[in-house]
């Protein structure tokens, strides 16, 4: 038995069954995966986003896009911020008669930044490898110093350090008997998930505190501006939310098309669906559910013609910023500033054509690279299983 597992046994009291070892990504799937929140209270469209209450139909951002580039203005959005985890099986390892999965994970949130209009390069990126094991690991009743200093002891592990290997952090997730449907290893991963957006919403205080957003200077993220409750903590308050996001721009490739409905309480699914290529539909308001207070704009914008996909909302984004001033919240978001957002995303365009990405219709072009960079950065599958 490797090291590693050998060494959890011993410090942990557990027995190790030499399971299958997998990257989670490569083998399960799931039908829905969307980038959005599938949890947030849908408001009628009478909660108008915007300050322009007479758009009640689509609007083209063409022309606006169109006068952007010929005009050569300088593009809205400057930094590109992408979150990525890989989530691992790793083993089981039996507690008080029962058999809890090992779940390893590699993050990864990088930023990109734009030094020209057609040029980039890497600003900034943040790793990290952890561990998780189920609450009883805890042999000594002390959570929080237990699981630090069983951190601190697996890095002075020699297989590690011969490969300069460094775990941040062992996390732990609920040992609870589980319920109809629930598995385990979603629990390990949820762990995992909410430490990547942990180190996404550093990543954007750094950029705030360093002065890099501004209001000619947007950061573009990739993914839901709305975090879970899960992920919320006690440090990201209203305060923090409003300071730190006020130029920041969240886009989601894959979204529940159902989260908004009209002053009938119908579904605008088909609205968004028929949306014409270079149209936005206007900007609905809703209320954060993980943090009181918190108001956002959302908007779908087509950037594919629908001729040209295989799914009806293929090329369509959902586009999000939050409500910070407070005429903001009492009047929505500016008009012309969603119509500028919206010009410069069409103008982000993945160039790229069929068949590089199952997604690429959806794809923004300085988006995928950042992603590309950040993904670049993993161990392999292969060395990473292999360390255990």
């Amino acid at each position: 038995m490797n090291k590693i597992l050998r060494f959890l046994e011993n410090d942990t009291g557990g027995t190790c069954y030499k399971s299958l070892k997998y990257c989670f990504d490569t083998v399960e799937w799931s039908p829905v995966a969307y980038d959005d929140r599938p949890n947030i209270i849908i408001f009628n469209a009478d909660n108008s986003g915007e300050t322009d209450k007479g758009l009640k139909t689509s609007k083209s951002l063409e022309e606006l896009a169109k006068r952007i580039r010929r005009d050569d203005t300088l593009p809205l959005f400057k930094y590109f911020l992408d979150g990525s985890r890989r989530t691992y099986k790793i083993d089981d390892i039996a507690y008080n008669n029962r058999l809890y999965p090992i779940i390893a994970g590699q993050i990864g949130v990088g930023c990109c930044e734009r030094q020209s209009p057609h040029s980039f390069k890497s600003f900034r990126l943040e790793k990290q490898l952890v561990l998780a094991l189920p609450e009883c690991a805890d042999k000594d009743g002390k959570p929080a110093l237990f699981f630090n200093t069983l951190a601190k002891n697996l890095n002075n592990l020699p297989v590690l350090q011969k490969h300069q290997i460094y775990f941040q952090k062992i996390l732990s997730y609920s040992d609870e008997q589980l319920k109809e449907g629930e598995k385990y290893e979603h629990k390990g991963i949820a762990k995992i998930q909410n430490e990547m957006i942990e180190l996404e919403k550093s990543l954007v205080r750094t950029l705030v505190q360093d002065r890099k957003l501004t209001t000619e200077h947007y950061l573009l993220k990739d993914g839901s501006l709305e975090y879970s409750e899960r992920g919320a903590t006690k440090e990201y308050r209203l305060s923090v939310i409003k300071s730190h996001y006020q130029c920041v721009v969240g886009v989601s490739k894959s979204f529940n098309p159902e989260l908004f409905k009209d002053k009938g309480h119908k579904s605008i699914a088909q609205r968004i669906a028929d949306l014409p290529l270079y149209y936005r539909t206007p900007a609905y308001r809703y209320e954060a559910g993980s943090v009181q207070g918190v108001q956002f704009s959302v908007w779908y914008l087509r950037i594919r013609d629908r001729q040209r996909t295989v799914s009806p909302f293929e090329g369509v984004l959902k586009v999000e910023k939050i409500l910070v001033a407070e005429d903001e919240q009492q009047r929505g978001l500016d008009s012309d500033e969603i119509d500028l957002i919206s010009a410069n995303l069409l103008n982000e365009r993945n160039p790229t054509g069929y068949g590089a990405d199952n997604r690429w219709a959806n794809h923004l072009y300085p988006v995928y690279l950042t992603e590309q960079f950040v993904k670049s950065q993993y161990l392999s599958e292969l060395y990473f299983l292999n360390l255990f």
